[in-house]
């Protein structure tokens, strides 16, 4: 039985990997990443076991709630300088380290941490963004996992404005990578909508070169 009514496009568990052609990125979506059955069970693990936060920005003096609930998880040693939202970082857990490994026979990569995020309905979201600062930007692997309901994951150049907006769906237990210098050149978005829609947990595991 598939949570978020997706339809099955392959009996065989088969991946479908889509390499989009973006000047200055290298950005790779394989959908069916993890069967139904894989991404049924770890959305509903990572719900219930989860400890949620309710993160906070400071807007003209007021603080006001992110629209979304977030978790860090990674390797907490004391070798690694966390920034002071990475701070509450907590240990990998079964469900993460699967997933983890997983995605780290794909890449040759050993992630560090992995943000959780919780959207709870279309309200909400994240705005444009890149992810890191300065020269961290240029050589960064992002691996965004999606457990849940279908979200656009929209991308758009930090410059030239002669490229269009690109809207990639991902869909539950898709994979996205984003790798080199994609958060130098391209920012990112998961924008607000009206529809009535069901939960969606997103999980960014992260290396910097």
């Amino acid at each position: 039985m598939d949570l978020f009514n997706q339809i099955e496009l392959f009996s065989t568990d088969e991946v479908r990997k889509t390499e989009f052609n973006l000047p200055g990125a290298d950005v790779v979506l394989f959908e069916n990443f993890f069967s139904i059955e894989e991404s049924n069970n770890l959305y509903s693990s990572l719900l219930k076991n989860t400890s949620w936060q309710q993160e906070q920005i400071t807007i003209h003096g007021k603080n006001v709630d992110y629209p979304r609930l977030t978790a860090w998880f990674g390797d907490v040693t004391k070798d690694i300088k966390y920034t002071n939202t990475e701070s509450k970082m907590h240990l990998w857990t079964t469900d993460l380290l699967f997933i983890k490994e997983r995605i780290e026979k794909e890449v040759n990569v050993k992630f560090t941490r992995c943000l959780l995020n919780y959207y709870r309905d279309g309200k909400d979201s994240v705005d444009w963004h890149q992810d890191y600062k300065g020269e961290q930007r240029k050589n960064t692997v992002i691996a965004s996992v999606t457990f849940g309901a279908t979200r656009p994951f929209q991308l758009k150049h930090t410059t030239r404005k002669d490229l269009k907006r690109i809207d990639i769906p991902l869909v539950h237990g898709s994979l996205l990578l984003m790798q080199g210098a994609t958060q130098d050149n391209w920012k990112h978005k998961i924008p607000k909508t009206t529809k009535q829609i069901r939960p969606r947990i997103n999980l960014t595991f992260r290396w910097v070169g």
